[in-house]
C-alpha cells in the first residue's frame, strides 16, 4: 500500500499554491505594461525577465550552502518568502520601469533563497521511493496558484476598468497569506539524520558526479527555455487583445498543472531520465509548432505543449538532483543547479528578445528548439546512475 507523503510537502505546496497566485498576477501583466503601455522594446522585456530569473538563481546558490552549513531549512525557506511578500506593495507604488526592476529583484531575491533549502527539505522529509511524487505534487499546487493567477488577473482587470495599480494592490494578498500560514504551519525536524558538514564550500568540485553531469543538462536546457512571458507576446502577435493577453498563461499552466503531479510519481517508477529525455523532444516539438503556426488556435495549442514540456522536466530534474547528492550536500547541489540554470535563464531571455526585436517571433521559437535537441543530445550521452539501472 502507496504511503501517504509527508505533512510537510503539503504545507510547501499550498505556500507555493498562495504566493505563485500572488506573483503570478503581476507576471501574467507586466508583457503588456512593458511593451504596450510604456512603450518598451521587447529586448528590455527580455532583459527585466532574464536578470530577474537569474537573480533568483543565484541566490539559491548561497541560500542551499547556509542551510547545509547551519543544517537548517525553515529560516532561510521564511526570508525568502518575507522577502518576496515584502515586494508586492512595491509594484503598486512603481511609477517607472526601474522602479518595476527593483520590485522584481526583490522578489526575485526572495525566490532564490527560499528555492534551495525548501527543496532540500522536501528531499530531507520524503522517502527516496517517493520523492518524485512529491516535488510533482508541490510543482503542481505551485501551478495551480499559477493558473489562477492569469485568469484573476483579466477578471480584476474587467472589474477594475483597467486599473492595474488597483489589481496589483489586490495581489498583496494572497503573499501575505502565504507567509502567515508558512510561519504558523511549517515544522522542521530537530534530529538531522546527517552529521554537520565541515563549515567551508570549496565549490563546484565539492559536488557529486552525478550532480556535476546534471548541470551540464540543465545548463543546455535553460538556453533553451526562454521566459514564459514570450508566451504572451506569441498570443499578442496572433490577434489577441493586450487585455486578455494573460488567457496564454492560463493555458500553459493548466497544461502544466494537470500533468505535473503524474509525472512526478512516473518518476518513481522508471528512470526519470527518460521522462526528462521525453520533455525535451516536446519543447523540441513546441517550439517549431509556435515558430510555424499562424492561427490563434494553433498558437494556443503550442502553448499547451509548452506547458506539457514543462511537467515532464521541472519537478524530475529536481528528483533527480536529490538522487545524486550527499544528504549533507543536498541543499547546495540544488543551489548549484538553481545557478546554473540562471545563468542560462539570463542568456536565454536576453538573446531571444534580441532575436525577436530583429528577426521576430519565428526566428526565437525556432533557435529555442535547436538549443533544446543538443540538450536532449547531452542527456542521451550521459551514463546512467546505478540507481536509474536498479528501476
Amino acid at each position: 500500500m502507496r504511503q501517504s507523503l509527508p505533512r510537510t510537502v503539503w504545507v510547501l505546496g499550498i505556500v507555493s499554491l498562495l504566493m505563485d497566485l500572488s506573483s503570478e498576477i503581476y507576471h501574467a501583466l507586466l508583457p503588456a505594461f512593458l511593451t504596450v503601455t510604456l512603450g518598451l522594446p521587447v529586448a528590455a522585456m527580455g532583459a527585466l525577465d532574464g536578470v530577474a530569473e537569474a537573480t533568483a538563481n543565484i541566490a539559491k546558490l548561497g541560500s542551499g550552502a547556509l542551510s547545509d552549513r547551519q543544517r537548517r531549512r525553515k529560516p532561510w525557506i521564511l526570508l525568502g518568502y518575507g522577502m518576496a511578500a515584502l515586494s508586492k506593495p512595491l509594484f503598486p507604488l512603481a511609477t517607472g520601469w526601474i522602479a518595476v526592476l527593483g520590485a522584481r529583484f526583490i522578489d526575485r531575491i526572495g525566490k532564490g533563497i527560499r528555492g534551495a533549502p525548501r527543496d532540500a527539505l522536501i528531499a530531507d522529509e520524503t522517502p527516496p521511493e517517493q520523492r518524485g511524487a512529491a516535488f510533482g505534487l508541490r510543482q503542481s499546487l505551485d501551478t495551480v496558484g499559477a493558473f489562477l493567477a492569469p485568469l484573476a488577473a483579466v477578471a480584476l482587470m474587467w472589474a477594475f476598468s483597467d486599473d492595474i495599480r488597483t489589481v496589483f494592490w489586490i495581489a498583496v494578498i494572497p503573499a501575505l497569506l502565504s507567509f502567515l500560514f508558512l510561519l504558523a504551519m511549517l515544522r522542521e525536524r530537530e534530529d538531522k539524520p546527517v552529521p554537520a558538514p565541515k563549515a567551508r564550500w570549496g565549490g563546484l568540485r565539492d559536488l557529486d558526479p552525478g550532480v556535476r553531469r546534471l548541470l551540464q543538462v540543465g545548463f543546455l536546457f535553460g538556453l533553451a527555455r526562454f521566459s514564459e512571458s514570450f508566451l504572451v507576446l506569441r498570443a499578442i502577435d496572433a490577434g489577441v487583445a493586450p487585455a486578455w493577453s494573460p488567457l496564454a498563461l492560463a493555458v500553459f499552466n493548466l497544461s502544466y498543472v494537470l500533468l505535473a503531479y503524474p509525472a512526478g510519481a512516473w518518476s518513481d517508477r522508471i528512470a526519470p531520465r527518460h521522462l526528462l529525455g521525453a520533455g525535451i523532444v516536446v519543447l523540441v516539438v513546441a517550439d517549431l509548432w509556435l515558430a510555424w503556426s499562424t492561427s490563434l488556435a494553433a498558437v494556443a495549442a503550442g502553448i499547451v505543449l509548452w506547458g506539457a514540456h514543462m511537467a515532464l522536466t521541472q519537478g524530475v530534474f529536481s528528483r533527480m538532483v536529490a538522487d545524486a547528492a550527499a544528504p549533507e550536500r543536498r541543499a547546495v547541489s540544488f543551489g548549484a543547479f538553481f545557478f546554473v540554470s540562471g545563468v542560462a535563464a539570463l542568456l536565454s531571455s536576453l538573446g531571444a528578445g534580441l532575436i525577436w526585436d530583429r528577426d521576430g517571433a519565428s526566428a526565437t521559437f525556432l533557435a529555442g528548439a535547436g538549443l533544446a535537441a543538443i540538450a536532449g543530445a547531452m542527456l542521451a550521452l550521459l551514463p546512467e546512475d546505478s540507481s536509474e539501472t536498479a528501476r
